[in-house]
């Protein structure tokens, strides 16, 4: 057994993959054009950036394309152009969720970008925000480094939005924090983990395994509820660049599939997520998104899982 399933590992590695019908064909969402913004460069034709009230965002085509006039619009408030493909917007001074289309001429060749103003961290009082429990984030960064400092602010999210698509495969809710409590709710969430997931995603589909979305089983914690679940002080979840996730498309029933195809679901189907993941960490073009990567075997509760973070530097573990 373990043969066949190293066989899988081998053959997922170097680039085997069954071939798959235009039916079934993984459309990666992206646009002919790449935009940068908060220094994050991205061609997804939805994209999403997080400010706090009254930052200034800049935004800038990045095209190689002749003969192309890009124009953004935003519907609700006015972008200042400063200079060809560039602009600028004074983001209000009240959380929400505003949308810039970028585009060019009549095409359908657009790229979405979300932009989410936060509510401020220094908004959070006695550790709570609104009624919504935060917690309490550690006193000391981990090491002293800067990436455990508190988060800047926090995504305000109502029940409306939970379906909003913060990324072309991607929604809103799939990142939400478990904890009870009505809404409205608060994220934290980095740009950069969407493009991950969007990233590996695609590889994953290119290898033969169909996969509209992975299953995030678990996304942002607040520290209470990161305490509550007693997990490690320093958990990346608690700063938005988390996600444990599976793949879960037959049949959808919030658990893994048998990615193997050996008759059982188990750590060996993490497993082939892992490698195929890890096998990734060397190429040039996965360098934006080195991080932590973990797997975990099935609990009474839940199934096999694999941990994804963009923390920026290269950690590993696994059951």
């Amino acid at each position: 057994m373990r043969t066949m399933i190293h066989f899988v590992f081998l053959t997922l590695i170097l680039g085997w993959a069954p071939q798959t019908t235009a039916k079934n064909a993984f459309d990666p969402g992206r646009s002919s054009f790449e935009i940068m913004c908060r220094q994050e460069r991205s061609a997804y034709r939805i994209q999403s950036v997080f400010f706090l009230p009254g930052e200034q965002a800049t935004i800038q085509v990045l095209s190689t394309v002749a003969d192309r006039s890009y124009k953004a619009s935003l519907v609700d408030g006015n972008l200042a152009a400063t200079g060809a493909n560039n602009w600028t917007w004074t983001v209000p001074r009240e959380a929400g969720y505003h949308v810039i289309t970028i585009g060019y001429g009549n095409s359908d060749d657009q790229i979405q970008l979300n932009v989410f103003v936060m509510e401020p961290f220094s908004s959070v009082k006695n550790g709570a925000l609104n009624g919504f429990q935060i917690g309490n984030y550690p006193e000391k960064p981990l090491r002293n480094n800067p990436i455990y400092l508190p988060p800047r602010g926090f995504v305000p999210v109502t029940e409306k939005m939970m379906s909003l698509k913060v990324s072309p495969h991607f929604t809103l809710g799939q990142f939400i924090c478990k904890q009870a409590g009505g809404f409205p709710k608060y994220l934290v969430l980095r740009s950069r983990l969407l493009f991950k997931l969007e990233y590996l995603l695609e590889r994953v589909n290119s290898q033969g395994i169909q996969c509209e979305s992975f299953f995030v089983m678990s996304g942002f914690r607040t520290p209470f509820y990161n305490k509550a679940i007693g997990n490690v002080k320093y958990s990346r979840h608690q700063w938005g660049g988390a996600a444990d996730i599976f793949v879960d498309e037959s049949p959808r029933d919030g658990y893994p599939d048998d990615l193997n195809k050996d008759g059982k679901i188990n750590h060996w189907d993490a497993m082939v997520l892992y490698e195929l993941v890890d096998g990734l960490s060397s190429k040039s073009e996965y360098k934006p998104y080195i991080g932590g990567l973990g797997r975990y075997r099935s609990a009474p509760h839940r199934g096999p899982f694999v941990h994804v973070d963009v923390r920026g530097f290269k950690a590993r573990w696994g059951e």
